[in-house]
C-alpha cells in the first residue's frame, strides 16, 4: 500500500478522534513532512481531512465516501480486494470487466455514482453521484445453477439487516429484489451469473446493490416512488462492509435467512399480479419456497411458483 492509502486507512480507523502527524510518521516509518505531503495529496483527491493544531488529522464528520481503505479497515479478518471508483457506468459492468481481465473473485466494486446503472428487466437504475451506495460483490461459487437461484432473496436480507444495524431503519422487502422504507423504494438488487453449460455450474456470480442514502433531485417519473435512508452520519463504508461480510457467508444449502425474508416481506398476504413468460398470474401471495420463489395461489386454488418476472400489487 502507498503512504496515502496507509494514512487514509488509519484515519478511517480513527473516525472518533484525531491522529497526530507524529503518530502517523512513527507508525509508517516516514518523516512528518512526508505525512503532510500525503495528506495534501489526499485532499487534492477530494478527501475531506481536517487538521487541528496540537491534535492532528481526522476525516471530517460529514465526509461520507466509500473507499477501499475504509471498507478494508472494517474487515480486518476478511481478505477481500476492494475496487473503489468515483464514477462508473455500472458496478456490475465494471465487475465483468475485472473478471475478463483476470481478477479473481471474490472482490468488491464500489462507486460514488453510476452513469448507466442497471436494474432488472433491462431497466435503468437512478444512481447520481454522492447520493447513494452503489456496489457489486463478485463471487466464484462453483455451485449448481439451481443452488444460486435463492441468492437474491439472501442478498435482500443481508441489506435489510445491515441497514438495521448501521442506520436503525426497518426495511421491508418486495419480492424479489426491491427494499422499501415507509412505502418508497430505497434499494434495488441485480444478480447476474455466468454459467458453464457443460457442467451446469455457476462460474461467477455478481450481486449488484444500489442503496439510496441522501435526498437529491429525482426525475419526475420517480417522484413519490423513490425514498432515501437519510442517515445521521457517514455510513457508506460501514454499510458496504456489513453487506459484503453477510454476502460472503452465503450458504446455498441453508434456508435460515428465509424466516427473516418472510418476516420483512411486503408481498406475502397480498393479492398480486405476477407477470411471467407467457402471461400473468393473479392471486394471493402465500409464501416463499426454499429456493426463493414466490408462491401465488390463484382463484382456482392452484399454487404457482414464480421464479422470475415481475410482481405488482393488485391493491396499489
Amino acid at each position: 500500500m502507498t503512504l496515502k492509502s496507509n494514512i487514509l486507512t488509519a484515519l478511517e480507523q480513527s473516525r472518533d478522534g484525531a491522529v497526530s502527524g507524529q503518530a502517523l510518521a512513527q507508525r509508517f516509518g516516514v518523516s512528518r513532512n512526508a505525512v503532510w505531503k500525503a495528506v495534501t495529496g489526499l485532499r487534492a483527491e477530494g478527501i475531506d481531512i481536517q487538521s487541528t493544531q496540537n491534535r492532528g488529522y481526522r476525516l471530517a464528520e460529514a465526509y461520507d465516501r466509500a473507499t477501499a481503505e475504509g471498507i478494508s479497515a472494517l474487515l480486518p479478518e476478511t481478505p477481500l480486494t476492494v475496487h473503489a471508483y468515483d464514477e462508473v457506468d455500472s458496478t456490475n459492468t465494471q465487475a465483468k470487466r475485472l473478471l475478463a481481465a483476470g481478477e479473481a473473485a471474490p472482490f468488491l466494486v464500489v462507486a460514488e455514482g453510476q452513469t448507466t446503472g442497471r436494474g432488472r428487466l433491462g431497466r435503468t437504475f437512478f444512481s447520481p453521484k454522492g447520493a447513494g451506495l452503489y456496489m457489486t460483490l463478485a463471487l466464484a461459487p462453483a455451485q449448481a445453477v439451481e443452488s444460486a437461484l435463492g441468492v437474491t432473496a439472501y442478498a435482500a436480507v443481508c441489506v435489510a439487516e445491515a441497514v438495521q444495524r448501521v442506520c436503525g431503519r426497518n426495511l421491508r422487502i418486495k419480492w424479489v429484489n426491491d427494499l422499501f422504507l415507509d412505502g418508497r423504494k430505497v434499494c434495488g438488487i441485480l444478480t447476474e451469473a455466468t454459467t458453464d453449460v457443460e457442467t451446469g455450474t455457476v462460474e461467477s456470480l455478481l450481486i449488484g446493490i444500489g442503496l439510496n442514502l441522501r435526498e437529491t433531485d429525482v426525475p419526475d417519473a420517480l417522484q413519490g416512488v423513490l425514498g432515501f435512508l437519510r442517515p445521521d452520519g457517514p455510513v457508506k463504508n460501514l454499510l458496504a462492509a456489513a453487506i459484503a461480510q453477510g454476502l460472503l457467508a452465503y450458504d446455498p444449502q441453508s434456508q435460515a435467512h428465509l424466516a427473516v425474508y418472510r418476516a420483512r416481506s411486503l408481498t406475502l398476504g397480498r393479492r398480486v399480479t405476477a407477470a411471467v413468460l407467457g402471461g400473468a398470474i393473479n392471486g394471493m401471495a402465500v409464501d416463499v419456497d426454499d429456493a426463493g420463489a414466490l408462491l401465488v395461489q390463484d382463484d382456482a386454488g392452484t399454487v404457482h411458483a414464480v421464479r422470475s418476472g415481475e410482481v405488482r400489487f393488485a391493491d396499489a
